[in-house]
């Protein structure tokens, strides 16, 4: 795992779920201040609820997270995002009836003299010609490249990307690709993808979990050569 020194993120012993029902079990875990992290499995394996503890939408039941140097187990997710911690959830969340310059807005109302919004659409150049189109009426990939994009505008430190590129067109796929790879010279990523070749492309480590916890984890070109990986991954 990443030397403590230089992490963003240290999990340890994390232990989470819904209810009686734990998912999660004594994961641990982290993320460098700068570049990307692949978390992969099959469906089921406990990656998203992973990154809802991580935001803070779903509490601990045991362990600890540290964000950026401090505790955060217990901290709401508006505290983290406060903090520099941006999260593009699976269902890409954008806001439908709105156009997508009034989506943007929203992502830049944390700092709105910022110029990150021309930085926003430099980052995904198709936005620009959609700012007032409903998000609605957007194609996947473009609301993905939106929920993107109105992430960036919050200036995380870290961000927390669960499925990307799920449902995108492949050329679509190969710009996301592109732009997170752009992207994680300058802050800290953790991707959970179901395109694995894809992930381990961007990142530069990367953790496989098996029935909710971390079966395997290494530099990227490690994983894709170990010999257990089809193992977790395969349907």
């Amino acid at each position: 795992m990443f030397d403590t020194d230089s992490s963003i993120l240290s999990v340890q012993g994390l232990n989470a779920g819904y209810g009686r029902s734990q998912v999660l079990f004594d994961c641990t875990m982290g993320a460098p201040t700068k570049g990307a992290v692949a978390v992969l499995g099959r469906n089921g394996a406990g990656k998203t609820t992973l990154l809802k503890t991580l935001a803070g939408e779903l509490e601990p039941m045991g362990g600890s997270i540290t964000f950026d140097g401090a505790d955060c187990a217990g901290e709401p997710t508006e505290n983290r995002v406060r903090r520099g911690l941006g999260y593009v959830p699976q269902d890409h969340t954008v806001f439908r009836s709105l156009t997508v310059r009034e989506n943007l807005a929203l992502g830049a109302m944390a700092d709105p003299k910022s110029d990150g919004f021309d930085m926003a659409l430099d980052f995904f150049p198709k936005l620009a010609g959609r700012l007032d189109q409903e998000a609605g009426t957007l194609s996947g990939g473009e609301r993905k490249m939106l929920a993107i994009s109105r992430a960036i505008l919050g200036k995380p430190h870290l961000l927390l990307l669960d499925e990307p590129t799920e449902g995108v067109w492949i050329g679509v796929i190969e710009e996301i690709a592109d732009r997170l790879t752009e992207l994680s010279k300058e802050i800290s990523l953790i991707i959970v993808e179901q395109h694995i070749e894809l992930a381990l492309r961007v990142a530069d480590y990367a953790y496989v979990m098996g029935r909710g916890a971390m079966a395997l984890e290494g530099a990227a070109e490690e994983i894709k050569k170990h010999p257990d990986l089809v193992r977790y991954l395969a349907p």
